[in-house]
């Protein structure tokens, strides 16, 4: 068995089973496309589910991939031992109701004994316990010795998930010898020692269960098979872990030069070396599929993932910003399979260096508040406040925070932090159900009979078309009558279908007395079929029936305009900016458009006005748009820009505006760029971490936004009575200077007044313990007087201690000061403020002398205040 590299042992995988007639496909996205049950794809089987159901055909019966993978379940895992990890890919050989289980085996062992060489000694093979069938073929066709067969229960060798597809699996071992195993005279395959090591598990997809232990054989059976390439790697290369892998080694050498640590030497750096190994493996893959840092969904995993990779880089003594530098060598090592990430490699390292820096900014603070709360021997439940702050002040991810702390034992109030992230966000989760066809058409309405819907819309914005089908809340009907809601099916559609971002188009359909509005225009998963959200306004329509449609002419030309409005809003961004930026996403409607696209900071004033001077230039010049369609390598050529993440097929759509704007596009544009009339940007603000957005305005649009704008400066102008537009600047800095005038004259006044209440504050109290303690309300004064009143009563007695509160629009401020005397006792007004605000529902802090709190309860204003004596005795000496 000769020591094969990684590389070559993927490109000998995939070749083998080309050979057999498999067609190979590149990995998917880690992003699942159309499938909401997955966060990431974390299987080789997973991106091609629908496959498998029948919903989607697929591109040939037999397929091979070689897929990226991530798994989370087991993050706190990665690291400590040298089992775990989140990325990996899977080798793996499909077949959709073509070969079956006799290929599958004959195959699999071929592979490992002929092209790998692999001696048949050292592999054993188990099965389903009741599967005769795989046994006699194994042993018989196959030629493996039966004593090298293992028959194992339901658990291990039967692949099922609920109702659905099932059926039997045969899992095969390699033998690592007597020296990995545990000793025992009985170690055999299903030991949990090392000894065996399953390598590859083949699963024969034959029965359909209902989920309550019936199951009924399938007409056509699939194979699904799937092997980790890494753990292959580490039979082949005979080393115990996928960390001392050849490139997944490459990598941890580059980590241990960067930090001067080097593996093998002690336990604990080992740790840590094997963390960032794997992290920044897995997010090198997430940013190049187009998944960017968030705190939620897809996102919050990468941050968590490059965080806990940083803060491991701490622990190796290494505080600067360095996983962007080990990113390079992660694509070097996997470029002969994903040269998509050379493409990208600017971009991928620029993100996971804002990432670094911005985590950098506040890591130390973070920890030093971690290390506070640990050092605590009475502290065994972090609260959630201080778990909510850790997050939105320091960036620690919740699990990061609780990994941390569990190494001391201590546990984190999560509930209270859930609670305190929803009132935070305050946003809906369900914001991706749109009110058009999702509403009236559920998941499981079988569309498996119906043909596909040829799209007639980027010529033709009328068409006589045939009812193919009709949908009413979620179930197939025959026919519809007036005021009913409905999907209709068409054979044939001029209606744009919404995807890549623009809008579904809206129109009528009708036929004799029957007449309809197409409210919006969406497809089914597969892209397939396209889906009219209509509203009958008059007469009925049966299945079978002929109908006239025709496109809202004037709402597509406004979509349209936007739409390459969006294009040469990317060029010129690109040509402004960099070529780092990307779509991020777009929203393309008749009214607006939004541009979604990745930067690290503000466009200045200068460059949005270069951005948008760019995009009118190239409107003037009158450059006609083009489409055309061309195969995908032939369109790269030419430098089309595709959507960050997204797969395409072998034949691509590509739109040109000349030589300034080339991209991969399904959607529908103009034929020359001075259609568009005018471009305006409306506005441009953060999305996320690394993502900035951009809404504009095309046509019509932006004459209505001028006028709207002259209607509000000439209001100004009237209420300034300034009669010249030009000094309208001129006139509000004049009234603001005046404002800025008055109000400081107000607070002037109110200053004065307030320490003349002072000596009021003072009247009534005693000394006591050797302080005299001075509370009360003082009734609309903004903060900075409360803090001038307290640090007066401070100054004026030396032995004071004075707590002050306010109230403005149902906000309470607390003011607390100590004189030095009182300071000497141990009176401390950062402690004292935040003792009393508490009471009231708020918090606060400050220096020993100086503090302020903020509260939202003032109806227990006074309860608080009765409090500070007993507080402030307490932390007397």
């Amino acid at each position: 068995m000769k020591w094969t590299g990684l590389n070559e042992l993927r490109e000998k995988f995939l070749e083998f089973f080309e050979s057999k007639g498999c067609l190979r496909l590149p990995s998917f996205s880690l992003v699942p496309k159309d499938d909401n049950s997955l966060l990431l794809i974390n299987s080789g089987m997973a991106p091609m589910k629908k496959y498998f159901t029948g919903e989607v055909t697929p591109p040939r019966k037999r397929v091979t991939t070689c897929q990226k993978c991530i798994r989370t379940p087991d993050i706190e895992r990665v690291g400590i031992t040298a089992r775990h990890g989140t990325f990996f890919e899977m080798l793996g050989n499909f077949s959709f109701g073509d070969y079956f289980k006799h290929e599958a085996t004959a195959w699999a062992w071929e592979f490992f004994t002929k092209v790998l060489e692999m001696p048949p000694e050292k592999l054993y093979v188990s099965i389903y316990e009741d599967d005769d069938e795989a046994f006699d073929i194994w042993t018989k066709e196959v030629g493996v010795d039966p004593s090298h067969m293992v028959r194992l229960g339901k658990e291990d060798n039967f692949w099922e998930h609920g109702s659905g597809p099932c059926g039997p699996c045969s899992e095969i071992y390699f033998d690592r010898g007597d020296e990995k195993g545990c000793g025992r005279p009985d170690c055999h395959v299903g030991c949990e020692c090392d000894r065996f090591v399953e390598v590859w598990n083949l699963v024969f997809t034959q029965f359909e269960s209902d989920g309550k232990g019936n199951y009924t054989p399938l007409e056509h059976p699939n194979i699904d098979t799937g092997m980790g390439l890494e753990r292959l790697a580490c039979v082949m290369q005979g080393v115990d872990n996928l960390f001392l892998v050849d490139t997944i080694q490459n990598i941890m050498k580059h980590i241990s030069q960067i930090t001067g640590v080097e593996y093998g030497r002690d336990e604990k750096s080992d740790v840590s070396l094997r963390v960032i190994t794997d992290h920044i493996r897995s997010t090198t893959f997430m940013i190049g599929d187009g998944v960017l840092p968030s705190n939620e969904g897809k996102g919050y995993v990468l941050r968590r993932l490059l965080r806990r990779a940083a803060r491991h880089g701490r622990l190796l003594g290494y505080n600067e910003p360095f996983l962007y530098k080990v990113c390079d060598t992660v694509i070097k090592e996997n470029l002969t399979a994903y040269p998509e990430l050379k493409e990208k490699q600017e971009f991928i390292t620029k993100v996971i260096k804002v990432e670094e820096e911005s985590f950098a900014k506040t890591i130390d603070q973070g920890f030093k508040m971690l290390n506070g709360i640990m050092d605590n021997e009475d502290v065994n439940v972090l609260s959630g406040e201080d778990a909510f702050k850790l997050n939105d002040t320091y960036g620690f991810p919740i699990d990061l925070t609780k990994e941390i702390l569990s190494e001391k034992g201590i546990k984190v109030d999560v509930e209270r932090f859930r609670e305190l992230m929803k009132e935070q966000k305050k946003r809906s989760r369900d914001a991706r159900k749109n009110a058009g066809a999702d509403a009236w058409i559920s998941d499981t309405t079988d569309l498996s009979d119906v043909a596909n819907t040829e799209f007639v819309g980027y010529t033709d914005l009328k068409s006589t078309s045939k009812v193919l089908a009709i949908v009413k809340d979620g179930v197939r009907v025959d026919s519809i009558g007036e005021g009913e809601n409905a999907i209709i099916v068409l054979n044939k559609t001029p209606f744009y279908g919404e995807g890549g971002g623009q809008v579904g188009d809206t129109g009528v359909m009708e036929s004799g007395s029957f007449s309809a509005d197409v409210d919006n225009t969406t497809k089914n998963p597969s892209g397939t079929i396209y889906l009219h959200a209509c509203t009958v306004k008059s007469g009925s329509i049966n299945v079978g029936a002929e109908v006239s449609t025709a496109v809202d002419e004037e709402r597509r030309a406004d979509i349209t305009r936007n739409h390459t409005a969006a294009h040469l809003l990317q060029s010129a961004l690109r040509e402004v900016l960099g070529n780092h930026v990307q779509q991020a996403g777009q929203l393309v409607s008749d009214d607006y458009f939004r541009f979604d696209f990745t930067h690290f900071e503000a466009l200045t004033a200068k460059e949005l006005i270069e951005v948008q001077d760019l995009v009118n230039k190239k409107i003037l010049e009158a450059i006609p748009v083009t489409t055309q369609e061309m195969p995908i390598e032939e369109a790269k050529k030419l430098g089309a820009m595709a959507l960050f993440g997204e797969k395409y097929g072998d034949v691509v759509r590509v739109v040109s505006a000349g030589d300034f704007s080339v991209e991969f596009c399904g959607g529908t544009h103009v034929k020359n760029t001075a259609n568009l009339g005018l471009f305006r940007i409306r506005q441009e603000g953060s999305v996320a971490a690394g993502v900035r957005r951009i809404e504009a305005l095309t046509g019509m649009g932006v004459l209505k936004y001028i006028n709207g704008m002259s209607a509000v400066i000439m209001d100004v102008c009237s209420l300034l009575k300034i009669a010249n537009p030009k000094a309208v600047v001129e006139g509000v800095q004049k009234a603001e200077q005046i404002i800025k005038e008055q109000q400081r004259e107000i607070n002037e006044l109110n200053s004065k007044l307030a320490v003349a209440q002072i000596g009021q504050l003072f009247a009534g109290t005693t000394e006591e313990h050797g302080v005299r303690v001075v509370t009360g309300k003082v009734d609309k004064v903004n903060a900075d007087i409360l803090r001038t009143m307290c640090e007066k009563a401070r100054d004026f007695a030396p032995k004071c201690v004075c707590v002050l509160a306010t109230e403005n629009d149902g906000k309470v401020t607390f003011a607390a000061a100590c004189g030095k005397e009182a300071l000497a006792l141990g009176a401390n007004a950062g402690k004292i403020v935040k003792a009393v605000a508490q009471k009231v529902g708020g918090n606060g802090g400050g220096k020993p002398d100086m503090a302020m709190a903020g509260a939202k309860q003032p109806e227990k204003i006074e309860e608080a205040l009765d409090s500070v004596k007993e507080t402030v005795y307490a932390m007397l000496k």
